[in-house]
């Protein structure tokens, strides 16, 4: 919810990046050993695909895609190597925010289907070890979900306390909302209710009334949605925008951000600009997340996890949201790396390396674009938007790096769907042909965020295979489906669908890249990121990745990490490049990648 800013496919997925057969593709028996041994906690190391429903398969030629639509592709999910894939909210809404608006957390919105075929879904993915994760709306619920119009219906009702409620104060006789909150959607966050005389805060749109969470019902009866969905077969939630669950109890004035004129930001929405302090990453949040945890651990034999959209502003914050004893969220979203938005070896490095080693034993979740945010082609535009064409020259090969850093690391994987075959971001160029209310309101410096929202190109043939032949999708589909589309690069084998299964398949079935320890080497280069993978029985792998538009030549000296090999065994590497036959030279192209064993 937070913004910022075949055969021949058998064929050519076993393949390296220089057309040799790929040693990873088994399973090492100690990588199988270490998974059975962890089977409570299978989410580590994995790969998570986020789905946004509207936008992956029709399968009924409505023009929006549908829960029958994802189980049709679970084979291609399955190949392309997924352990889980997090559905964004498919409950009963009115749509304002597209299902960040719930009215009802225990069904299906029937534009997606129904109950009968979420548990299809959800039989038919676990045969393909394939687990479904549910996106848990806890800070707000829409306006029209019973629970509110109860709240707003009197101030006496046995739901008058569930939301956040206040009185208004009266200046020079005159009515104003408590203080100077602004919704991240623009306006004030406080919206006026005629029935009960007071003011609500809403974090979001005005439909999207907060809960309180200082409230024990409330707080029962969100930990009895998740029991719920448990029940029904999920393994696990990411939790939307749960940094915002409290907010200060004396609603005090926040501070505006003031601009280089000392006065305060203005915002494109018209509004200025407000440092958060008050309204988000409160410490009341972690006792929730403690008896969350429980709720889950308990209903879910400790085999459910806790996924949480976690902008925050530093390490230790973030390090915050996995507990004192680990007992809150497993896989906070590490936004501090994927969100850099920009090639900066330096920051990267530091990041990433704080990821590693600043989390008291954490596992990292590292995540470079999602629904929210423009896609990995903003890396090549530098800048946190795209234009309306991002296909540049470099753009696959800004895309293997981006994939290299995600799937190389040491971490939990988690990708957009659309990634592994290079879509852009294709904003909307007229404000009439905005959906998101984002962008209906902000226009024109706020585009909102449709353009992250397409549809899967599946094909060249019509609608991108995505709907039916003539269908109006519910957004357009862009130009470029001609040619990036699943169909097209199954056919070759140097695309980036094939370079996203064969780093998936090494970071699952190479000892050192499934969960060897990670260490930062020559780090005193500014032009190429490059680090070690070491396994616990020796094995080890080095990473090395251009962040320049100019081919650059790296050496490496390994021996104080205990390693003493120099030769090197190519696991996989940009193609076309030129393969190396020792660690003393490794020459890589403009923002090329070289993955290689040292033997």
């Amino acid at each position: 919810m937070k913004k910022i800013g075949s055969i021949l496919v058998l064929l050519s997925s076993a393949l390296c990046g220089t057309g040799r057969p790929m040693a990873a593709q088994q399973a090492a028996p100690a990588v199988e050993a270490s998974r059975a041994a962890k089977s409570t906690s299978w989410w580590k190391n994995a790969v998570i695909y986020e789905i946004y429903p509207r936008s992956f398969q029709d399968s009924n030629g409505d023009g929006i895609g549908d829960l029958n639509g994802i189980a049709s592709r679970l084979d291609y999910l399955q190949e392309l190597g997924v352990d889980a894939i997090w559905l964004t909210p498919i409950y009963p809404s009115p749509q304002v925010d597209f299902g960040y608006d719930i009215s009802d957390y225990a069904a299906i919105d029937l534009q997606y289907g129904t109950l009968d075929d979420f548990s299809r879904l959800v039989a038919a993915a676990k045969r393909r070890n394939i687990g479904i994760i549910m996106d848990l709306v806890l800070n707000h619920t829409s306006d029209q979900d019973p629970w509110f119009k109860e709240s707003s219906s009197s101030r006496t009702n046995p739901r008058a306390g569930w939301y956040m409620w206040r009185d208004p104060k009266i200046v020079d006789g005159h009515r104003q909302p408590p203080n100077n909150w602004v919704s991240d959607f623009g306006g004030s966050a406080w919206q006026w209710d005629p029935a009960r005389q007071q003011y609500y805060y809403h974090e979001f749109y005005v439909q999207q009334p907060d809960l309180n969470w200082n409230n024990p019902q409330v707080r029962k009866a969100m930990y009895d949605v998740a029991r719920l969905w448990i029940g029904r077969g999920v393994v696990g939630f990411r939790l939307d925008a749960i940094t915002s669950l409290f907010e200060d109890p004396l609603d005090r004035d926040e501070p505006y951000i003031p601009g280089p004129d000392g006065q305060p930001r203005i915002d494109a929405y018209g509004d200025k600009e407000v440092e958060n302090i008050y309204t988000d990453n409160l410490p009341e949040e972690h006792g929730v997340l403690r008896e969350l945890r429980q709720a889950t651990d308990a209903a879910g034999g400790h085999r459910v996890v806790l996924i949480g959209e976690t902008y925050l502003n530093s390490i230790d914050d973030l390090r915050r949201m996995y507990g004192a004893n680990n007992d809150e969220l497993q896989l906070p979203m590490d936004m501090q790396v994927g969100f850099i938005n920009k090639f900066d070896v330096a920051l990267f490095r530091r990041r990433i390396n704080e990821a590693e080693t600043g989390l008291d034993g954490g596992q990292p979740l590292f995540v470079f674009d999602n629904h929210d945010n423009p896609r990995w082609d903003r890396y090549q535009t530098g800048a946190a938007g795209a234009p309306q064409s991002a296909y540049g020259p470099h753009h696959d090969d800004i895309g293997r790096v981006i994939a290299a850093v995600l799937f190389a690391s040491h971490d939990t994987a988690l990708m957009y769907y659309g990634d592994e075959i290079g879509m852009a971001t294709t904003p909307p160029t007229r404000k009439q042909d905005v959906r998101d209310p984002i962008g209906i309101r902000g226009w024109p410096r706020e585009k909102g965020r449709d353009g992250e929202r397409t549809p899967m190109q599946w094909n060249a043939g019509p609608d991108a295979g995505f709907s039916s032949a003539g269908v109006k999708t519910w957004l357009p589909i862009p130009e470029s489906y001609k040619t990036v589309n699943v169909a097209a690069e199954e056919r070759d084998p140097d695309s980036m669908l094939h370079w996203y299964r064969r780093l998936i398949a090494l970071k699952k079935n190479d000892s050192a890249l499934h969960e060897g320890e990670e260490i930062m080497l020559n780090t005193a280069d500014g032009h190429v990121l490059s680090w070690l993978r070491k396994a616990a029985n020796g094995e080890a792998v080095i990473v090395a990745c251009n962040f320049t538009g100019q081919p650059q030549t790296v050496s490496f000296d390994l021996s104080a990490q205990g390693v003493g090999g120099t030769g090197l065994k190519t696991l996989l590497m940009t193609p076309g490049a030129r393969e190396p036959q020792s660690i003393a030279s490794v020459r890589l192209g403009p923002y090329g990648v070289y993955i290689g064993q040292i033997r």
